[in-house]
């Protein structure tokens, strides 16, 4: 069963998908296939990775805590954990809700998952954003769950829902939905989201709560593109002088038909503009692209996006999930080494 989340679709635009093998041997004595090596930036990954929607990744200690999409019934639960010690071999630990919070049903009725979500610590907290919405619909809300110990044996166990951070209606231009929380190098505390409708945007977060910080004015702009044009699930990374915004264009959840890719520009500033390595301006449809959607290639995995970047000493990764068109486009985990070009834009 495929996950339903990434983006809760829209009200104002529509879905619209955008539209090497090694050299084979020669045999001896007898022919036979040889299969193409796995690119060298690729992590192979083993264990429990799928199906695995919107993942969200922490490196705590010695200890890597992944989080991803859940729905009423699924079998991995809502806000499914898998960590692993060594970012290749990963293990389920089951659900980190059993049932959604209770202020959800009145904020998005008929809600049924835990979407999107998204891993920090700052001090001594773990933070667990999440998604709550409906398919196609803009009545939605993030909300925060904390906790000061993550006990992977019973993840349930471990949060304490601290209720919306920022909530949406159908009389707003914007989807609160899929969440990023990052410091910028003031050590101000922001969060980025958005879906469809008018694209990215940005709030600011009180750092001591991670709830939204009083007085915050209305949303940011951060990109959007022209209709039809999907955009969502964005998240932010300093690297050098620049603050990184990565997004998905076009369609997820779609199973073997998805074709999400992946773009990026880069601003001086936390609140932009953002503008691509052509200059173009991400508020106007602009983004390098990183991760291509795969489709008309013939590889196995398809539609590629809902990035979390890992920044770590031995370098940066980029954590997404793909459709695997060999097992009815089950939504599965992938891990590829993230390079930065001499003039630091990003690539795999």
């Amino acid at each position: 069963m495929l996950l339903a989340s990434c983006g809760s679709g829209d009200g104002d635009l529509s879905a619209s998908p955008a539209p090497s093998t090694s050299p084979t041997p020669t045999p001896s004595p007898t022919p036979s296939p040889t299969a193409s090596p796995t690119p060298t930036s690729m992590v192979a990954l083993t264990g429990n990775i799928a199906p695995a929607h919107d993942p969200a990744i922490l490196k705590d200690g010695n200890t890597y805590y992944l989080f991803t999409t859940g729905n009423n019934g699924d079998a991995e639960g809502l806000l499914a954990l898998r960590t692993s010690t060594d970012l290749k071999d990963w293990t389920l630990r089951g659900g980190s809700y059993t049932a959604l919070p209770a202020w959800t049903a009145t904020a998005v009725p008929g809600s049924t998952g835990m979407w999107a979500p998204d891993i920090s610590k700052v001090g001594n907290q773990y933070r667990l954003y999440y998604s709550i919405s409906t398919f196609g619909k803009n009545q939605s809300a993030i909300g925060l769950a904390t906790a000061t110990v993550i006990d992977p044996t019973k993840p349930a166990a471990n949060w304490v829902d601290q209720g919306p951070v920022i909530q949406s209606t159908t009389s707003d231009n914007y989807n609160a939905i899929d969440p990023m929380a990052f410091t910028d190098a003031d050590g101000r505390a922001w969060m980025t989201f958005g879906s469809f409708w008018s694209g990215i945007k940005l709030i600011q977060l009180d750092p001591a709560t991670g709830l939204r910080l009083a007085n915050d004015p209305a949303p940011r702009a951060l990109a959007s593109r022209p209709s039809p044009g999907a955009i969502e699930a964005p998240y932010i990374v300093r690297h050098g002088g620049y603050y990184y915004l990565f997004a998905s264009f076009d369609s997820c959840c779609q199973g073997a038909n998805s074709t999400y890719n992946t773009v990026v520009g880069r601003s001086a500033t936390v609140d932009g503009p953002y503008v691509d390595r052509d200059g173009k301006a991400m508020l106007q449809g602009g983004g390098t692209q990183v991760l291509s959607n795969g489709q008309g290639t013939g590889s196995r995995f398809v539609g590629r996006g809902h990035v979390a970047i890992l920044q770590q000493s031995d370098g940066d990764y980029i954590v997404y999930h793909a459709y695997d068109t060999t097992k009815n486009g089950f939504p599965t985990l992938q891990i590829q080494k993230l390079t930065w070009s001499t003039d630091g834009w990003p690539s795999v």
